[in-house]
């Protein structure tokens, strides 16, 4: 592993943004560019800190910044001179900017789902011209990746994902009144409002469903979730002989982010782990109350453009749900009338767009 590591973090003011300043603090690695959304205060901060090379910002900081080249898109970021670029921008917001990095034959650390949900055949064909890679950051995705080193991939019979079930996960019974309040108030882990919202329905280990399927191409079939409230085994692979493999550790995703970066190798990390919990549970995750599921399903299953419709109608649906305009169960709803209507096209890059317009103007229009 070189001594300084050179990143590009994109999303630097989010969760997974933050978390990854943190592991460049402690491994007193080198910031070559950030791109940030509007948090203005928190990235002039960063700046000041790590002093990039580069910097995107969709606030205005022109006065307040001195020897930094301010560019006019996260892309240009994304394609600037670095070791890796941590991939956190969300949404499919973030996919031209992971183009961006991947055509300049990066080492990608991922953690925008939505993109590899939405484009994952096309990306994966596009690093393979450039010779870029992707690491995974969830933390399921990471540790089915570390689980799967050495195996070989004619021997997995089924990955696992696990999830925590959410703020809803024994209560209430009645799911149509609860508030945004609510439903971010999560039990387990700090994300994003967009994050976490689709933690409530499910819809978040249903595109995880479909990230992995992108990434490690297994079956839709044979990608499997349960319910694990303490969070602790984070994903599981089973064997064609049987046999179970997994990867356990504390609910800290800044081990998950330090791995990307250093793969092969590993670094110390201050992070201490308390031992494992008095007590493990696991469930099968209840799709009658958490329908967004099995929506994920149906749409990798039908493939094409599918996934790029489940996922635009789902962001408009949780922006809707979160200004108030639509009930909590009306989310898995809104997002079934929309997919149910999509048209069975090929993925392209020139469908993708034009399949992610459709979906979202559709489901605006059933608002």
């Amino acid at each position: 592993m070189k001594d300084t590591l050179r990143v590009v973090v994109l999303g630097s003011t989010g969760s997974i943004g933050t978390q990854t300043l943190d592991v460049i603090r402690w491994q007193g690695w080198h910031v070559t560019g950030l791109a940030a959304g509007r948090n203005r205060d928190l990235l002039l901060e960063q700046i000041r800190e790590f002093h990039p090379e580069v910097v995107y910002s969709e606030a205005k900081i022109e006065e307040h910044v001195d020897g930094v080249m301010l560019v006019d898109s996260a892309a240009e970021v994304a394609a600037w001179e670095s070791d890796v670029v941590v991939a956190a921008i969300p949404g499919l917001a973030g996919l031209e900017p992971i183009r961006a990095a991947v055509r300049a034959g990066r080492r990608i650390a991922l953690a925008n789902k939505e993109s590899m949900v939405a484009a994952g055949p096309l990306l994966r064909e596009e690093a393979k011209q450039h010779g870029a890679e992707f690491i995974p950051v969830d933390s399921e995705h990471s540790a089915l990746f570390q689980a799967m080193l050495g195996e070989r991939p004619e021997d997995v019979h089924e990955l696992i994902l696990t999830a925590s079930g959410g703020p809803f996960r024994e209560a209430p019974e009645d799911l149509s009144s609860v508030s945004p309040e609510q439903a971010l108030n999560h039990p387990r882990w700090n994300m994003g409002p967009k994050v976490t919202i689709d933690s409530a329905t499910l819809m978040n280990k249903g595109l995880e469903v479909l990230e992995a399927h992108a990434l490690f191409g297994v079956a839709i079939d044979k990608i499997k979730v349960v319910i694990h409230p303490q969070s602790y085994v984070h994903s599981l692979i089973r064997f064609v002989d049987g046999n179970l493999k997994a990867l356990l550790g504390p609910t800290d995703m800044r081990l998950a982010i330090q791995y990307a970066l250093t793969y092969p190798e590993r670094a110390p990390t201050p992070l201490i782990n308390e031992g494992i919990p008095p007590r493990l549970d696991f469930e099968r995750p209840d799709v009658d109350r958490f329908p967004a599921l099995e929506l994920a399903y149906a749409a990798g299953k039908m493939g094409g453009i599918a996934p790029v419709v489940l996922n635009a109608s789902n962001e408009i649906a949780v922006g809707a749900f979160l200004s108030g305009k639509i009930k909590f169960t009306d989310i898995p709803r809104l997002v079934k009338e929309v997919l149910d209507k999509a048209p069975s096209d090929p993925l392209t890059w020139d469908n993708l767009y034009s399949a992610d317009a459709w979906a979202r103007n559709e489901a605006e229009a059933r608002l």
